[in-house]
């Protein structure tokens, strides 16, 4: 090599490391802001943190035309990367959906303030009084990735929770999440809350979220969302501490006392309805007793709305004999999370054959039993682990709005600070405050 061309290799290489340096000083003085914004959001009262939701959802109505053409941007170059039918489904808005969003801010700013609630009391025989009471966590660093609607659900759960908010959603939609953050960002300026409230990460750069999962003396928390890859890379390389949703494989159990028409119907919605997130059904496991009455009634239901059935040896023999399409299982079908359009099928012998297929191959993330005999439903309940554990309803169930929690922040599998879905109350701390009369120990 030349020497001139050996100078301009280091001072390339001078140049790059310079702009790392920058790019990671000004991420560091952005998670000063965002904390000491958070001092200020521990103290706004239940009024002005509801007008400022009040204001966010406005914003999102009135920016829908912006949202939705940086939005069919991001899908446009999704569809030419060759993503699939279900990615699509997640990054894709729509004008319903964009209201869905704003009803989804608005549906928080409804919910009573957990900030200041006493959750428990007792007097010792000493006299002191001892309450147990909800703080906010401080700074969440959400990550996410093609799902445009976690922007505003994280920002508005957020700030109703008094934490501040970092937000670093994926390249797929990088555009649709600026649009939305910028009008969030307006309606909390012109609420009177301070910058730092909410944070974008304006880089889907590798190396600025290493050098933000380092940064456990500003962030309180880390909530990855997303494919099984992004959690295991967070949580390998995290210093703050991260609550993970590794999977969703969700199982539907047809117990032998089911009855055929509601199995099917709630089979259908769990897998069918929208396979493209977590909580939609993976694995259908059939009772051996009431498989040859079930399995040709839901899988033509399931052919018909365009499912892949992938089958064991006992269910492919019942499904062809019926005459329906069907591939033979392989064993890595079992424990997949396919988020698609794709279901396994397992014949087991009974509940404990059910629950024994759950235990080895489940995510702990939703189950659900279909029955008519409470003494199955009970034991189902009793002895899964899942976040939750449905009976005689569809998977789909387990989301932070369906079960009244108004937005979620993501689902938990993880048995640490939360479990489930996560919404205002799993997005707080507890301290115990004290109050005495003068006593010492």
């Amino acid at each position: 090599m030349t020497r001139t061309r050996l100078w301009h290799s280091k001072s390339f290489y001078l140049c790059k490391n310079d702009r790392m340096a920058k790019a990671a000083l000004s991420l560091k003085a952005a998670m000063e802001r965002a904390k000491a914004a958070s001092r200020t959001l521990a103290r706004a009262s239940t009024a002005m943190k509801d007008a400022a939701l009040g204001a966010m959802a406005a914003a999102l109505r009135h920016s829908s035309k912006a949202i939705l053409e940086e939005n069919r941007r991001d899908v446009e170059r999704a569809r030419a990367a060759g993503q699939n039918a279900a990615f699509l489904d997640r990054l894709t808005l729509t004008e319903p959906r964009v209201e869905a969003m704003a009803r989804a801010v608005e549906a928080v700013a409804a919910l009573p303030d957990p900030i200041g609630e006493v959750t428990d009391s007792w007097r010792r025989p000493n006299g002191l009084q001892i309450e147990k009471v909800r703080l906010p966590l401080g700074v969440i660093l959400m990550i996410y990735e093609a799902r445009p609607n976690v922007t505003s659900d994280a920002a508005a759960l957020c700030l109703k929770s008094g934490n501040a908010a970092v937000l670093r959603g994926g390249s797929e939609a990088f555009a649709t999440n600026q649009a939305i953050l910028r009008a969030l960002k307006a309606a909390l300026v012109q609420s009177g809350f301070p910058e730092g409230t909410l944070t974008d990460v304006p880089t889907t750069e590798r190396s600025a979220l290493l050098e933000l999962l380092q940064m456990d003396d500003l962030i309180s928390l880390c909530i990855p969302r997303g494919g099984e890859s992004l959690i295991r890379f967070v949580a390998q390389n995290a210093r703050v501490p991260v609550v993970k949703h590794y999977q969703g494989v969700c199982h539907v159990y047809v117990e032998r006392t089911a009855s055929v028409t509601d199995a099917t119907a709630i089979i259908v919605n769990a897998k069918a309805q929208r396979p493209g997130v977590c909580n939609a059904a993976e694995c259908l496991l059939v009772d051996r007793d009431i498989a040859e009455q079930l399995l040709p009634v839901a899988g033509k239901a399931l052919r018909e709305k365009g499912v892949e059935l992938r089958a064991c040896p006992t269910s492919l023999a019942i499904l062809r004999r019926a005459g329906v399409d069907c591939l033979a299982a392989t064993p890595g079908d079992f424990g997949q999370e396919f988020l698609d359009l794709i279901l396994a099928v397992r014949v087991v012998r009974d509940l404990d054959g059910a629950l024994e297929h759950i235990e080895r191959y489940g995510s702990e993330h939703t189950e659900a039993i279909l029955t008519q005999s409470l003494p199955a439903a009970e034991r189902f309940t009793r002895e899964v682990a899942s976040s939750a554990v449905v009976v005689n309803a569809s998977t789909r169930f387990n989301d932070g709005g369906e079960l009244g929690l108004g937005a979620e922040i993501g689902i938990s599998t993880s048995r640490l600070h939360a479990f489930g879905p996560m919404g205002l109350r799993e997005l707080t701390a507890q301290k115990y405050v004290v109050r005495g009369t003068g006593q010492v120990r």
